[in-house]
């Protein structure tokens, strides 16, 4: 059975269980108990490799010890034994400042997780099926990722998956074109389910020759997430991606005043998608100086990267178009913008991109600091033909940015790709929406036969037209 029906299984068992109410908790369930089964496989990889190794797990606690005999624990007894024994010792683990990091995860994982299912007897069952998974292979590893598609599909119904998700095209597309190095720390803010650090870190693992890089690489890839569903599928995403100890915050990256933040805090890479349209409290907004003080949540996160970046580290965000051509703060945040990076390209994507999402217009924006903005290179992404938007059926597809990395290198205007003088953008009061002036029209696409032959279909139309009102009008 593929480990896309399997899960499908787990939630149909999961459905006939009066304590688990909706997607939402039917995925909080699913996600802390594949964690625990992931965990447990990497405890055995890592007693293998290290004689001395001592379970951050205790023993009685681990997967192996009550989920993975078929014939186990079952009914009232196991509910009793994960309600008052599992869930209570793992959240109230000890802990100091001689404690091994990775009992740090298993805590801050358990601290936001609950056993929503009522009945032991339909928890067997589902434990049953997980086992049908063996995260100690590195196929079914790689398969994590059929897991990880499904329960986001699932979070779409759940209504609150759009705060997760970057298509992983776009995700793949912005890393490659960054291109983080080896040493270099990459950043992402709002991490989500973490996308594009796994795609940051598939990147570096190509540059890893030796053991001593791959410590380097263990050390490279750095999170932040502020909502508890989302932080546990990111921390199991970059364990089972073999991070020992992945570097993941549980936290509201907009809670830190960006006047504290000191060199060593500072990132040569942010890669991100933050979320957009919504509202921060109050408090919030003492964090930043009062020039950039604003409610919306995509443009703090905007002014906390521009703190955040080193001299000549470079950074791709996606935002939407509200960020081009809005003005008051807006205004000031691009001006700091354009005086202190180079905003060097956007990508103007097409509607349909985060569909089933949202269908708001988006674009990526690449930029390094320490030098301003002399010209911005713009290059509109094109629809494939005959599509009118993307959709959730018809999703952007990796090959088509192409296009856009064979132009990257060796730029040329052409008709997606245009430039902008830095004295033009000021004269628009920095109104960065810039439509692209190279499009043609589909009228002017037409061969001339082909005009001819659409003014006679419409002329044809017409008289029709007119006929059928003479007729109304004359029976009337």
């Amino acid at each position: 059975m593929s480990i896309s029906a399997i899960i499908k299984s787990v939630q149909d068992i999961m459905r006939q269980d009066a304590g688990v109410d909706g997607d939402a908790q039917r995925i909080s369930q699913l996600v802390w108990m594949i964690f625990l089964k992931v965990f447990d496989a990497k405890e055995e990889e890592w007693e293998l490799i290290n004689e001395n190794y001592k379970p951050i797990i205790p023993e009685g606690l681990r997967w192996r010890d009550w989920a993975l005999d078929d014939e186990g624990m079952t009914g009232d007894e196991l509910l009793d034994f994960i309600n008052n024994r599992l869930f209570k010792e793992l959240k109230e683990m000890e802990l100091d400042e001689n404690s091994d990091p990775k009992s740090f995860i298993v805590k801050a994982v358990f601290e936001d997780s609950y056993n929503y299912m009522k009945s032991g007897t339909l928890m067997r069952q589902v434990i049953n099926k997980l086992n049908e998974i063996d995260f100690t292979t590195q196929k079914d590893r790689h398969l994590f990722n059929d897991i990880y598609e499904n329960i986001l599909k699932d979070l779409q119904s759940a209504g609150n998956s759009g705060e997760f998700y970057t298509p992983r095209p776009v995700t793949q597309f912005m890393v490659d074109m960054i291109d983080p190095k080896l040493g270099e720390k990459v950043l992402d803010f709002a991490c989500g389910t973490g996308g594009f650090l796994v795609c940051s870190l598939e990147h570096l693992k190509k540059q890893v020759k030796n053991i001593e890089d791959e410590k380097i690489l263990q050390n490279t890839i750095l999170g932040i997430e502020k909502k508890p569903l989302p932080y546990l599928l990111s921390t199991t995403n970059l364990i089972l991606h073999d991070i020992d100890v992945p570097n993941i915050k549980h936290d509201n990256s907009l809670t830190r005043n960006v006047r504290d933040i000191k060199p060593i805090d500072k990132v040569d890479i942010i890669v991100t998608n933050p979320p957009f349209g919504g509202i921060e409290e109050d408090g919030i907004l003492i964090n930043f100086p009062q020039q950039f003080q604003t409610k919306e949540t995509a443009d703090l996160f905007m002014v906390l990267l521009m703190y955040l970046l080193k001299d000549n580290g470079r950074a791709a965000i996606v935002l939407p178009d509200g960020f081009l051509f809005g003005e008051g703060v807006k205004t000031t945040i691009k001006e700091k913008l354009l005086d202190e990076f180079n905003l060097h390209t956007i990508v103007r994507l097409p509607k349909g991109v985060f569909s089933p999402y949202t269908d708001i217009n988006t674009n990526l924006l690449f930029f390094e600091k320490g030098k301003a903005t002399k010209e911005i290179w713009y290059f509109e992404h094109p629809l494939p033909e005959g599509y009118k938007k993307y959709t959730k059926t018809k999703p952007i597809r990796y090959e088509e940015f192409n296009l856009e990395k064979e132009w990257w290198n060796d730029r040329e205007e052409n008709e997606y790709a245009w430039k902008v003088s830095i004295e033009e953008i000021r004269s628009r009061n920095y109104n960065l929406d810039i439509k692209n002036p190279n499009k043609q029209t589909e009228e002017f696409a037409l061969s001339t036969e082909e005009l001819i032959d659409r003014i006679d279909k419409n002329l044809e139309k017409s008289k029709n037209l007119l006929h059928e009102i003479k007729g109304v009008l004359n029976n009337g």
